[in-house]
């Protein structure tokens, strides 16, 4: 049984103290093992960082964006390689795990444009003889904690930017699912990286404390669940430490009632059971306005998940996989239970799925679940499994106050054919990302990727421009030089 272990300095390494099962999610079997890291191990990575910062940030940022050319073309040309590691630790189809990838590459294609990220800004003569002008240096040591769900695209969202604005990272990824995210740091060093400046530490709760509090850290990344997103924020703050720390979410999509409805279901499909609902964007909620529309939505659904195909990540035919645990498939079995037992009813039951020759993988069948209210816990947790919930409004503003009071504001869209009611619902919603007739409205590269309220702790968001602030600091510099044989006498008033 192989170990998966950590990238200190360019080297591998594992701590055989402590170790943890992998799970292949298909077949329930364990497949490996993670070397789980001790204090001493995640300080010799940041050591390791410290020690390359000074070199790498006086490296010219061409070279350093030389370095995300090639490794764009790394990962393009070991995609097979890495969708397969994926699909092996958690459980998504090899065209989901694609489709990760790809949204990954494009950070990757983003950060290729650090040259003209970093340009600064420039003022000549903004006093006699003076000139002013601003420059983005980087940080340091940098941190990234990541989760399960996207092992390949959520780190990409962090280190490409991270590492090409001069800065050297520690990676502490999800222990669930770490072999891709290790083979593609290992793919960055082959792309050219110098030892030390992308470092990969495995492990639990003691190495993301150590991140937390070692002050050589100067800011951390997260994403994942809201109470740790929030334990996250409040205690890299508490050390002084920059934090952006994205946490769950409960997306809603309002149906209106001239929605496309057709479009709507199919839309809906993907949206709600694509990563067997896995996704911090995927959407869990159909607000559907009015009965007859609620009505026409829910026959519609039932009809469409019928031929839906859950099975094990090799199977291309299939539509989504298992669930990444066998805790977490009783956990959203556990939430379809108390639906019902709270008054829903349960149209499409995934339950008890039956994958022939895969008796014993995670796997959680597509669900449709009418009538849910907001009183119940279904609503109101974040189920993070195959599941759509559909709640009946009268009205499109009883929707949106239904959005508006939900503790997260991650993600939303509105399907119609209206155009005003499109604007007021983009104007008034209390959401980060939006969606018109767009189900699941993640940002491109280009655009900046975060929620409203407890979906997002920090003032910045993920990738894009916010990343290229989030990792440099501003320094801004006047200078002045005084013509020959032109000197002032002292003044005192403020200088203006």
């Amino acid at each position: 049984m192989g170990l998966v272990g950590h990238l200190i300095n360019g080297e591998s390494r594992s701590d055989a103290a402590r170790v943890q099962d992998i799970y292949n999610p298909s077949t329930g079997e364990v497949s490996r093992q993670v070397a789980l890291a001790s204090k001493s191990t995640v300080e010799e990575a940041v050591t390791a960082a410290e020690k390359a910062f000074p070199a790498w940030r006086n490296t010219p940022v061409l070279k350093r964006a030389r370095v995300m050319f090639k490794f764009k073309e790394l990962l393009e040309k070991n995609s097979d390689k890495i969708c397969r590691m994926i699909g092996e630790e958690h459980g998504k189809i090899s065209h989901d795990a694609k489709g990760e990838l790809l949204r990954g590459i494009e950070n990757v294609e983003y950060a290729c444009g650090a040259p003209e990220l970093l340009k600064g800004e420039h003022s000549r003569g903004v006093g006699p003889g003076i000139d002013s002008w601003s420059e983005f240096q980087p940080l340091g040591v940098v941190a990234g904690i990541t989760p399960f769900n996207f092992p390949a695209m959520v780190p990409l969202w962090m280190y490409p930017m991270a590492i090409v604005c001069g800065n050297c990272f520690v990676l502490k990824p999800s222990e669930r699912d770490p072999s891709s995210v290790l083979f593609i740091a290992e793919l960055l060093e082959e792309a050219g990286l110098p030892k030390g400046v992308m470092n990969v530490v495995q492990g639990d709760k003691e190495a993301v404390d150590t991140l937390l509090t070692d002050k050589r850290v100067k800011a951390v990344s997260f994403v994942g669940s809201t109470p740790i997103a929030e334990y996250i924020y409040a205690t890299a703050n508490a050390n002084g430490k920059r934090c952006q720390a994205l946490g769950g979410a409960k997306n809603h999509a309002i149906v209106m009632p001239d929605a496309d409805m057709d479009n709507a279901v199919n839309q809906l499909l993907g949206a709600a059971f694509g990563s067997s609902g896995e996704r911090c964007m995927a959407l869990s909620v159909a607000v559907a306005v009015g009965d007859e529309a609620a009505d026409r939505l829910v026959s519609s659904m039932k009809e469409a998940m019928e031929p839906l195909k859950v099975g094990a990540y090799s199977e291309s035919s299939n539509d989504f996989g298992p669930v990444i645990t066998q805790a977490h498939k009783e956990k959203v079995v556990g939430f379809i239970s108390s639906a019902e037992e709270q008054g829903a009813e349960v149209v499409v039951d995934g339950r008890n799925p039956q994958v022939e020759g895969y008796e014993n993988g995670f796997f959680v069948g597509a669900t449709l679940i009418d009538h849910v209210t907001s009183a119940m816990t279904s609503y109101q947790a974040e189920i993070f499994g195959p599941v759509l919930q559909v709640v009946r409004v009268d009205t499109m503003e009883e929707a949106m106050k239904l959005i508006n009071d939900h503790e997260y504001g991650n993600g939303t869209c509105i399907f119609t054919r209206d155009g005003e009611a499109a604007r007021f619902f983009s104007d008034h919603i209390e959401v980060g990302m939006v969606g018109i007739n767009v189900p699941l409205p993640v940002p491109v590269a280009y655009h900046s990727f975060g929620g409203w309220k407890r979906s997002l702790f920090g003032d910045l968001h993920a990738y894009g421009p916010d990343a290229v602030r989030f990792y440099t600091k501003r320094k801004t510099i006047t200078q002045r030089w005084p013509s020959a044989g032109v000197r002032e006498g002292a003044q005192f008033a403020f200088p203006s």
